[in-house]
């Protein structure tokens, strides 16, 4: 049998993310492995997963809006967010009050939204969403409060994982494997 990843979801969160239109994702410790690397001038760099970039285009492309949200005054998410062109906002204090004005005006419900986090800032939205994710890796406190914990750890396929199992539940995969197989 061809692999599918929801295989590894559990089997009451299908339905879940079928209902996805919204995908939010903090960035250090879910995009990049949390690390930040200062040079002598004090200039920020970061790693991004090349798959993890992928996955967010592959979900704008079929109809759930990707939106990278962070808490940090961050150019480096700043580009990389230009970069794949998707929304970014960054120096957030408040992520579910930024959740909740990105529900009003997309016209849907916190019940459609997934958000991809992986520590304290991140626990306010994971509570209020349908499908609240963490990393592998991510905090003892927020992966025990989440729907569903990512094998791949953040920086390193964790946001391409949701990603894949969004578009599975949405039967799009056939679709995206159509597209790369011309």
């Amino acid at each position: 049998m061809p692999y599918s990843p929801l295989d590894h979801l559990p089997a009451s969160l299908h339905a879940t993310a079928a209902r996805i239109r919204l995908a939010c994702f903090d960035v250090d410790g879910t995009l990049t492995d949390g690390r930040l690397y200062y040079d002598h001038a004090g200039n920020e760099s970061k790693a991004y997963y090349v798959q993890d970039g992928l996955g967010l285009k592959l979900l704008q492309k079929h109809g759930i809006h990707p939106v990278l949200i962070t808490a940090r005054n961050s150019l480096s998410a700043q580009k990389r967010g230009a970069d794949l062109g998707i929304d970014t906002q960054i120096a957030v204090g408040d992520k579910l009050g930024s959740v909740r004005a990105l529900c009003e005006q997309h016209g849907i419900g916190l019940d459609q939204v997934a958000f991809l986090g992986d520590d304290l800032p991140d626990l306010a939205p994971l509570g209020a969403v349908g499908l609240a994710v963490a990393p592998a890796d991510a905090h003892p406190w927020i992966a025990e409060r989440v729907h569903w914990q990512t094998r791949a750890k953040g920086g390193r396929g964790a946001a391409r994982e949701l990603c894949d199992v969004l578009l599975a539940a949405q039967g799009r995969i056939e679709a995206v494997l159509m597209e790369y197989s011309r």
